[in-house]
């Protein structure tokens, strides 16, 4: 059986342990429960459920857990080179942070940009923050993207595909670590199916549909 933790986290959970055992070895009593309440957060962080992916054609799913802060027709200069509709999702510290394919398709191409550290909720962390974004190609040639932007206090962003690569829909392709935002640019023509302050799950919310 699979353990539900994202492979990303295990040298993380590893280093939180350090000081249980250490503490433990010294003889200490009040020392290690904190330090255990700290790596029980740490594991707990990097959890990763399975999810119940929808099959039906046409559904596009969230890339990530969290709740949709915004839904906007926008330009994506970039990589779709055009308009596009916007939907993004924030996490939290308490979300999942694996982050799954919104739909099946090859990717097309990834674009990397090490950027700032500002709060993920601010509109300019779109254009600021560390970020990751990956085209991808749908079938009949549908182009979308899906960025991953790092948080305030989020280090370190891991995109789990390559350039080529094909993806079914709610496949893992990364996760950001400790607070972060998903963004994913659509077509003008697809129908959007959830509206601000929502709460989604990355592979079983649909957000949207192809027209």
């Amino acid at each position: 059986m699979r353990i539900p933790l994202a492979r990303e986290g295990y040298p993380f959970i590893l280093l939180s342990m350090v000081p249980v055992v250490f503490t433990l070895f010294l003889g200490q009593r009040l020392l290690p429960l904190g330090f255990f309440a700290l790596s029980s957060f740490v594991i707990w962080f990097f959890r990763d459920p399975e999810r119940v992916i929808p099959h039906e054609a046409g559904r596009i799913v969230s890339p990530a857990d969290g709740r949709i802060i915004k839904v906007e027709k926008t330009r994506e200069d970039r990589l779709l080179k055009g308009e596009a509709i916007r939907v993004s999702i924030f996490m939290n510290v308490f979300n999942v942070h694996v982050n799954r394919a919104p739909y099946g398709g090859m990717v097309k191409r990834i674009l990397y940009n090490p950027g700032r550290f500002i709060s993920a909720n601010l509109d300019k962390a779109s254009l600021e923050n560390e970020q990751n974004s990956i085209l991808m190609e749908a079938d009949g040639g549908r182009l979308f993207v899906v960025t991953q932007i790092a948080g305030l206090i989020a280090r370190r962003i891991v995109c789990g595909v390559r350039e080529g690569a094909d993806v079914k829909t709610g496949d893992r392709i990364g996760m950001i670590r400790f607070g972060s935002r998903l963004d994913v640019y659509l077509p003008v023509s697809a129908r959007v199916k959830v509206k601000v302050g929502e709460k989604v799950k990355a592979g079983s919310s649909v957000i949207a549909c192809w027209s």
